[in-house]
């Protein structure tokens, strides 16, 4: 059987058995359903609004939860038997703690008694999905962005950048935003989320994004049936200025109330950190990846900033996918490199095995992975 490669997020979970040029076969959210156990509790509380996330801002915090999520998918969906497992690629987030890198791979051996078990960093094989072994991998994700650069298909850690702000972040203020201009209506998180993934927009520089804060176009959406209004007969949502809020932030990150640099900023200052001989081949071969990259307007947005921003002599440039890979490869470009590099590692017996496991534990995954 192929090997089964798997990028856990905070918001989505991919999956699949490693077959290069496709998309995962399974795309499921990493919420889970929870269940009260005691029955004085239960009685309280509608068990639809239990929910568990075992994977917080790109670090799993619930082992339980993480460990029935990965039992659905290999057993139930992937079609595992017990005591015939396969192989398993996992993709991890960069500056990942090592304590979590070795529960994983301990988790792997010990509970799904995989034969075979290897990890990398999502920056790595982002760029391997666009055909790239060196270059900038910057993933805004639902519950982080991570800006890494990658020199022969390592991760430079000391010239890495992971901070606590994503998509959902963008979705609360989209909301926040939204009422106030809508106050008589209210709007489910995950509405506001189609929302945001439908109408949000990247102005092309500050100076367009100020001028859409004064004069902009309204967008009418209506609302499906059984969205709850304060007042029944208003239905109907308008979309004005906030629509170009939502990608100013990632380059204001101050209209959230942080202070940050911007993200093309956060890029120039990690690949700087690099040796100065390495820096424009990394900046001109630049992928954007995670959902929120795919915004109306942000690559051109991003592309043009980073020009600004770079020596006259570095032109930094945005890697596309290539024509043979899914539109939307951005969203799963990860777990696409994945089913790349498990063509490689497996075969030629790069992996940890389960005696390499049995010999050293789980500290091995630092020798072997990464």
């Amino acid at each position: 059987m192929e090997a089964v490669v798997i990028d856990a997020g905070s918001k989505l979970l991919k999956a699949g058995l490693a077959l290069p040029d496709q998309e995962p076969s399974m795309i499921i959210p990493t919420k889970m359903q929870g269940i009260v156990e005691d029955d004085e509790h239960a009685d309280k509380t509608d068990p639809q609004d239990i929910t568990v996330d075992p994977i917080v801002r790109g670090i799993v915090k619930n082992w339980d939860a993480m460990e029935d999520l990965l039992h659905y998918v290999l057993y139930t969906r992937i079609g595992w038997e017990i005591g015939n497992e396969g192989q398993v690629l996992f993709a991890d987030p960069i500056l990942t703690p090592k304590a979590i890198r070795e529960q994983l791979v301990q988790l792997m051996f010990e509970t799904f008694n995989v034969n075979g078990f290897y990890a990398t960093e999502q920056a790595v094989l982002s760029l391997y999905a666009v055909g790239r072994i060196s270059g900038c991998a910057v993933d805004v994700g639902h519950g982080k962005i991570d800006i890494a650069p990658v020199w022969e298909g390592a991760v430079q850690h000391n010239a890495s950048k992971k901070f606590e702000v994503g998509g959902i972040d963008l979705t609360e203020l989209f909301a926040r935003e939204l009422q106030k201009s809508n106050p008589q209506i209210n709007i489910d998180l995950s509405i506001v989320e189609m929302l945001k993934e439908t109408y949000a927009y990247t102005a092309e520089d500050q100076g367009a994004y100020e001028e859409k804060q004064r004069t902009f176009h309204t967008e009418k959406h209506t609302l499906p049936d059984g969205q709850e209004c304060m007042v029944q007969t208003t239905k109907v949502i308008s979309l004005g200025k906030e629509r170009y809020t939502v990608g100013e932030v990632l380059f204001q990150p101050s209209l959230l109330g942080i202070e940050e640099y911007g993200i093309v900023e956060q890029l120039i200052r990690c690949a700087s950190c690099a040796p100065f001989e390495n820096q424009r081949q990394l900046l001109e071969n630049t992928v954007l990846c995670g959902g929120t990259a795919t915004m109306s307007g942000f690559d051109d947005r991003f592309q043009k900033e980073a020009i600004l921003a770079s020596p006259s002599s570095i032109r930094p440039a945005l890697v596309k996918p290539p024509e043979y890979m899914p539109e939307n490869m951005p969203k799963s470009s990860a777990w696409m490199g994945g089913a790349i590099l498990a063509k490689v590692v497996f075969p030629q017996n790069q992996h940890i095995t389960k005696a390499e496991y049995d010999e050293s534990g789980p500290s091995i995954v630092h020798r072997k992975c990464f």
